[in-house]
């Protein structure tokens, strides 16, 4: 899995189109998984996949400040970045 053997978010800057399409696929089931185990916000969440990941390819969360409408778009980005372990609680 990319996911889980990237270093987050650097890593994401090196991968090539395959691998961030895979990424981003990876990153919609564990928000399906999470969301079917906790309850939130599925469809705003798992539209705004491929955005963060693009932005996480060019961008760096260190430097660039990324803005999401509501907290629940982000929950990609959140997996991305340094919460990806406490994402499900």
């Amino acid at each position: 899995m990319i996911l889980d053997s990237l270093n987050l978010p650097y890593g994401i800057q090196s991968l090539d189109l395959k691998e961030l399409e895979l990424l981003a696929e990876e990153v919609r089931t564990r928000i399906i998984e999470v969301v079917k185990a906790n309850g939130g916000h599925l469809a705003a969440s798992l539209g705004a996949v491929d955005i963060t990941v693009a932005m996480l390819h060019e961008f760096s969360p260190l430097k660039d400040i990324i803005l999401y409408d509501v907290g629940h778009q982000a929950y990609s980005y959140k997996l991305l970045t340094d919460r990806r372990d406490t994402f499900a609680t």
